[in-house]
């Protein structure tokens, strides 16, 4: 009796037959217990950082960093928040930079790589060799510091946290490639034929089409707005304006300042728990920079994954 006519009662119709559970084998656990312990391997320095962030100072400088500390202590978290309205302000400005920069970013981007995967389009090498420049040549630091703050004039500007983020060679080869292998080039040329122009093809068929790897794109893109220091320790002087990496790596160069000079009056370290909170203040920093990427990548996780792949292997 064949396969199909099993699957048939005596009436004729149809039954679903049910599934077969696949027997693990050896292999299988043997690659279950490598993969738990490269997770261990990977998430343990994460949860030490929280431990020694709340670990007291002098415990740490006498025993070390360990996962079980005996001594507490809120000294160290205690230093990054005492900056109060300050840390709050930076937050603000870094949330501000990184949401306007993302989106714009994304928006430049894709309509880039939709006009260099245009077929038809007569500046299409043109413009895909233009943007592979950046990517070989660069005129540093200096020429960067005086094209924008003398010839453009935006110093202390927040643009200047925005802009030299905002578009990137390698991110519009990914849109360029994502376009190109995974969306129907068909379905563009009909929207063509039915007198669509290029922009109401772009925003309403390759657009919607191409979120997932604008997802990917664009949590890589926030994920640099949001850990960038370089450019606002170069052009941000009010600290109106300041980001919240810029404030943090002030508040570490406080300590340090604090660590180097012997004429701390000693009211100061009473104040501190009598030790300055070296390391465990800079275990807090990290779990205020880190903490809101933390809480939003397993939301992109998997438009992260499928953006990044499914546009790099034609199907």
């Amino acid at each position: 009796m064949s396969t199909k006519s099993a699957a048939l009662n005596q009436s004729g119709k149809k039954v679903i037959a049910p599934r077969e559970h696949k027997r693990i084998g050896p292999g299988q656990f043997i690659l279950l217990f490598f993969v738990l312990v490269f997770t261990i391997f990977c998430f343990a320095p994460v949860v030490l950082v929280f431990i020694s962030a709340f670990t007291d100072e002098m415990y740490i400088n006498k025993h070390g960093f360990t996962f079980f500390p005996e001594v507490w202590s809120m000294n160290g978290m205690n230093a990054v928040l005492q900056y109060g309205s300050q840390l709050l302000q930076s937050y603000l400005v870094t949330i501000f930079v990184t949401v306007v920069g993302t989106f714009l970013g994304l928006l430049i981007m894709s309509m880039y790589a939709y006009s260099i995967s245009r077929p038809g389009f007569k500046l299409a090498k043109f413009l895909a060799i233009f943007v592979l420049i950046p990517m070989l040549f660069n005129g540093g630091q200096l020429a960067g510091f005086v094209v924008f703050t003398t010839w453009y004039g935006l110093l202390d500007n927040l643009l200047l946290l925005i802009l030299p983020l905002c578009v990137t060679t390698m991110n519009v080869i990914i849109l360029r490639t994502y376009i190109a292998n995974s969306i129907p080039g068909e379905l563009m040329e009909a929207a063509t034929i039915d007198g669509a122009g290029d922009y109401r093809t772009f925003f309403q068929i390759t657009l919607p089409l191409l979120k997932p790897s604008l997802a990917a794109v664009g949590f890589m893109m926030a994920t640099a707005y949001w850990n960038d220091w370089q450019n606002a320790m170069l052009y941000i002087r009010s600290n109106s304006k300041k980001p919240l990496q810029l404030l943090l790596i002030n508040i570490q160069k406080s300590i340090e300042f604090l660590l180097n000079n012997n004429n701390v009056p000693a009211a100061a370290r009473a104040a501190m728990g009598g030790a300055i909170p070296q390391y465990s203040s800079t275990m807090a920093t990290v779990i205020v920079v880190i903490g809101p990427i933390m809480v939003i990548y397993p939301f992109f996780q998997k438009y992260f994954v499928k953006g990044l792949t499914v546009g790099s292997v034609k199907g």
